[in-house]
């Protein structure tokens, strides 16, 4: 499944999802790159 993150203020990241941690931070898969970061809520348009 794709999920989007945030690792800052203005960068964000979108790759598979790995797994959720602790924190409430997760890890998405973007080829060989691991990122984490906090989810992006889904709004409803």
């Amino acid at each position: 499944m794709l999920r989007t993150i945030t690792l800052g203020s203005c960068v964000s990241v979108q790759g598979i999802f790995e797994r959720q941690l602790e924190n409430g931070k997760i890890l998405v898969r973007v080829g060989k790159l691991v990122f984490e970061g906090f989810p992006i809520n889904k709004e409803a348009a």
